[in-house]
């Protein structure tokens, strides 16, 4: 059953992804950026994410496999723009645009020390790097990724007043980003522990004072873009 959730310009849904995206009218979205499992049963091991962290996480299977491609297919029919973290675990169409994230990782670890991200921009490769042992956030998920991650890509990829889709919403830095940042957002997920936990995150740094309201961080990013423009 589909619960939904408001917290400022973010649209927060509990249910299944496929069943909401069917609803939505083609192109209703301008960016997509979506984490769908990797089909490697994450859930299933001890995850290190930084020095001297072991945490165990209540076993889920949500990650044994991957969307079938009727997923994508809804995912491409609902958003103009796409952008998929594990896009080399998936059968997607080439594209020149991949996304790296350099965790710069020290040591000897047991996980991927760059994770990557198809896109359905055909410009130059880009990287960003963020070591991740530097990340201070409260992990509610064990894939989490980092709210500055999500920034970056916003600063990068969407225009202000874009809107965002999140189909498989997990931590929910999204949207912590999306909030932050003054970009719409609809995210989705169907996992109730995982929905409750980022809804309280995510309340929690909406309520954070801010040095700008929206509105105006919007027209300061407008600004810059047309900066970059000339």
């Amino acid at each position: 059953m589909t619960h939904i959730e408001h917290i400022g310009d973010a649209t927060l849904i509990l249910g299944d992804c496929m069943d909401a995206m069917r609803d939505m009218p083609d192109k209703a979205f301008d960016l997509a950026i979506v984490d769908p499992p990797y089909g490697i049963g994450v859930n299933m091991e001890n995850l290190g994410r930084r020095a001297g962290e072991i945490k165990k996480y209540t076993s889920k299977e949500w990650d044994n496999k991957t969307p079938d491609l009727q997923y994508f297919s809804e995912l491409s029919r609902a958003s103009k723009n796409q952008i998929i973290w594990g896009g080399n675990c998936f059968p997607l169409p080439p594209k020149y645009g991949w996304i790296v994230w350099n965790k710069d990782i020290s040591g000897d670890v047991p996980f991927s020390q760059a994770e990557l991200a198809w896109t359905s921009f055909n410009q130059a490769v880009s990287v960003f790097n963020l070591r991740v042992q530097t990340i201070d956030e409260p992990r509610i998920h064990p894939t989490q990724k980092p709210v500055a991650l999500y920034k970056w890509l916003l600063s990068k990829y969407a225009k202000p007043g874009e809107t965002i889709l999140d189909t498989h919403g997990g931590s929910g830095s999204s949207v912590v980003a999306c909030l932050d940042m003054g970009y719409s957002i609809t995210w989705i997920e169907k996992d109730e522990d995982y929905f409750n936990a980022a809804l309280k995150r995510i309340a929690d740094a909406y309520a954070q004072p801010r040095l700008f309201d929206d509105k105006e961080l919007v027209a300061q990013q407008k600004e810059l873009s047309l900066e970059d423009d000339v």
